[in-house]
């Protein structure tokens, strides 16, 4: 498709078209027996019993809680405020190399580990979609793109809460963590890719993460508020976007959620996505993120925050 664009604005001759596209197949030629399969899954949990909701969006709980009790935290108010003077949201990836399938496919290559060092192909290349979206509702935005996982898996938390740590310190103005990643959905040899089709287009669905610490023995002091974030963004993403979302996974994990009472992991569709499809859903994500937080802005200040575009949005 992307050749015949191409050859439709350069007038290329057809020769050259069929050359490059043999070069390509050529090139992602899988041999049989390191073939696996892939299956598209849009995941959005109402086939399922016991989901709760908040709103539009879904909740997955893997708690001891119930669901009531959930439902409860959830309701209470989210007190978070943005500052103006400067830096609102910090946007990182513990895992930034993890990255997709090369081109769209019902197969893929047993032998990928799906990793990548360049930033055109990595968690960074989803993040840059997500920062430019939430900044043309006039958030400010800074994205890291320290590969933390690189050279050594082992460790990354840690080596990302202390660049969180940093940032805090020199921009005490920041309110939002969002740690981006991708998924890895596999049944046996069986790659699932979470996927939706939003505006006629393949897009990979996002699945954010809220850690629960309602046993203490974890040391998040604000994981009530994370959560009240969660349920919150998830809803502003669904009115906006709908079936973008899986539902959000709640769950017994700390993920250097308490360096802040806003806090989330977003996994941006699995490794049987592609990069469109990844970049498309950072775009509506972030779109959504920006207008909740430009909304939540305005309301407290009674005025814009600098650069907020009023169309901007979900045309």
């Amino acid at each position: 498709k992307k050749i015949n664009e191409f050859m439709s604005i350069h007038g290329s001759s057809q020769l050259i078209a069929n050359a490059i596209c043999d070069a390509l197949r050529k090139k992602f030629e899988i041999p049989e027996e390191f073939q696996g399969p892939i299956i598209e899954e849009t995941m959005l949990g109402q086939a399922k019993t016991g989901f709760p909701s908040y709103g539009k969006g879904l909740i997955k709980n893997s708690t001891e809680l119930t669901d009531e009790e959930l439902l409860s935290i959830i309701s209470e108010p989210h007190n978070l405020s943005l500052s103006a003077e400067g830096p609102q949201v910090l946007v990182y990836h513990t895992h930034a190399t993890e990255s997709y399938e090369p081109y769209d496919s019902t197969v893929y290559d047993t032998r990928n580990t799906w990793r990548s060092t360049d930033e055109q192909e990595n968690m960074i290349a989803v993040g840059e979609e997500l920062c430019a979206a939430m900044e043309a509702h006039g958030i400010s935005v800074i994205h890291d793109t320290t590969l933390h996982d690189y050279p050594s898996y082992n460790g990354s938390y840690e080596r990302s809460a202390a660049t969180i740590s940093s940032y805090l310190e020199k921009y005490p103005t920041i309110s939002v963590l969002l740690d981006v990643h991708r998924d890895a959905v596999q049944r046996e040899e069986t790659l699932v890719k979470p996927v939706t089709e939003i505006d006629g287009e393949k897009t990979a669905q996002l699945m954010m993460i809220a850690g629960c610490d309602s046993k203490g023995s974890l040391n998040i002091p604000t994981w009530k508020e994370n959560l009240r974030f969660g349920a919150r963004i998830q809803d502003k993403i669904e009115s906006l976007y709908p079936t973008l979302c899986r539902p959000l996974f709640v769950t017994h994990r700390k993920y250097n959620q308490h360096l802040s009472s806003a806090s989330l992991l977003l996994e941006v569709g699995s490794h049987g996505n592609t990069l469109e499809e990844a970049k498309r859903c950072g775009r509506m994500a972030g779109d959504a993120i920006g207008a909740y937080l430009a909304e939540l802005f305005n309301s407290a200040a009674g005025e814009s925050p600098p650069g907020t575009n009023p169309g901007a949005g979900h045309d």
